[in-house]
């Protein structure tokens, strides 16, 4: 038997991930969500670009993938940062 996940459950686990992240350390889950939404999107946008100029076999799954992926980190904070209204390492004492 086979296990497969399907898109929205990565992106549903991606979204878990981050959130725990941002309630652990925001800090660091700001960093990560940074990092990572920025990665994601500079190899979307790369393939997308390769893509259009010469038409590869990767499927079209990987797109989607991948653009879930660039989502994930900015739909976790804007829920971390609506319910907590705003970040702790940000405020100067």
């Amino acid at each position: 038997m086979k296990f497969r996940l399907r898109l929205g459950e990565i992106f549903l686990i991606e979204v878990v991930f981050y959130l725990l992240c941002w309630l652990s350390n925001d800090y660091l889950a700001s960093m990560v969500s940074l990092i990572f939404g920025t990665l994601f999107l500079v190899i979307l946008l790369i393939s997308l670009v390769v893509e259009v100029i010469e038409r590869s076999r990767v499927p079209r799954w990987y797109f989607y993938f991948m653009l879930l992926s660039v989502i994930a980190p900015l739909l976790s904070a804007a829920v971390y940062l609506s319910i907590m209204q705003g970040v702790d390492w940000m405020n100067v004492n």
